[in-house]
């Protein structure tokens, strides 16, 4: 009654059978990476739980801790005083730390950041003063590093170490002569006839120069002031101290800028008696990197002139 269907040729047959092995190596392909991701994890896992365990096993036997400032010293940076001062906290709060080192390895950055840690670490060596503060400075501790290390108790650097740059720099540029020749006119509109002070684009009068030379005098005062504070009569009577120059690790110990020379792992196994060393730098994760860093950028835009602003 009904015609039989004609069965499938040799190339049908074929294809279906090619087909199905694709389709099969495709699934044990994916479940391959399945797997090799998988694994992968598990290493990650594992070596991170061996990372904080270890870590964990180190904070509760007495040790050293150890917090970096490396690099400028600037808002929404590793090096930022929020993250300074929050390291010092924890080390501080921990009463298996034995003393504080400050690893020091900056050209200096913004006057209030370095102010704020300095204030910070007097105010905790006064709170707590069987637990000490150590600066030790490698390759520069320059203008507001220094700033840093001098509320230090002592100050540990290398006979090669940059030392010092006491002093507060506004770099800027001026362009009303090149585009006079240019032909390009400037059109900043100021409420306020000292608001473009700073434009690159407009001239400055000598009014306007002598206010920013005493903005940053007030600024220098400040820095000075502290560092004296800081060092107190271990300072040499030297005006050159604070007139901005670095000096070598040699030369700063001569002039009073350095106690004693000697790395990190030195001051924490032969001064603070605690050789085992405990990292308290506080870094941001991948979110908050990446919050700071679209906040610096915003930040700079918003404050070019506090930018331009540096101890040095």
């Amino acid at each position: 009654m009904f015609k039989d269907k004609p069965p499938h040729g040799e190339k049908d047959v074929i294809n279906d059978l090619v087909f199905s092995i694709v389709k099969e190596q495709k699934a044990k392909r994916r479940w391959g990476i399945f797997f090799k991701l998988l694994f992968i994890a598990y290493i990650v896992f594992i070596t991170a739980t061996f990372f904080v365990n270890k870590k964990e096993s180190m904070v509760s036997v007495p040790h050293t801790a150890e917090i970096d400032v490396s690099g400028v010293i600037a808002a929404g940076t590793e090096t930022s005083a929020d993250h300074v001062i929050q390291g010092l906290h924890n080390a501080f709060k921990n009463s298996q730390v034995k003393g504080v080192i400050l690893r020091i390895n900056s050209p200096g950055g913004s006057p209030v950041q370095s102010e704020e840690i300095y204030n910070e670490v007097r105010r905790l060596e006064k709170k707590h003063p069987e637990k000490k503060v150590y600066a030790v400075c490698e390759d520069a501790c320059a203008s507001g590093a220094y700033y840093v290390a001098s509320a230090a108790h002592e100050i540990y650097a290398q006979p090669a170490s940059l030392i010092g740059s006491i002093g507060v720099i506004m770099n800027g540029f001026g362009f009303t002569e090149a585009m006079k020749k240019l032909g390009v006119e400037s059109r900043v509109l100021i409420a306020g006839k000292n608001k473009g002070f700073l434009d690159p684009f407009s001239p400055m009068s000598e009014e306007q120069k002598e206010f920013a030379l005493t903005m940053l005098k007030s600024v220098h005062e400040v820095f000075i002031a502290d560092v004296k504070q800081g060092r107190g009569k271990r300072l040499k009577n030297n005006p050159e101290i604070f007139s901005g120059l670095v000096w070598t690790g040699l030369q700063a110990q001569k002039l009073g800028l350095v106690d004693h020379f000697g790395s990190y792992r030195q001051v924490a196994a032969q001064v603070i008696k605690a050789p085992q060393i405990v990292d308290y730098t506080v870094k941001p994760g991948l979110w908050g990197e990446l919050s700071q860093r679209v906040s610096t950028i915003f930040n700079h835009a918003l404050h070019t002139m506090a930018a331009n602003i540096h101890l040095s």
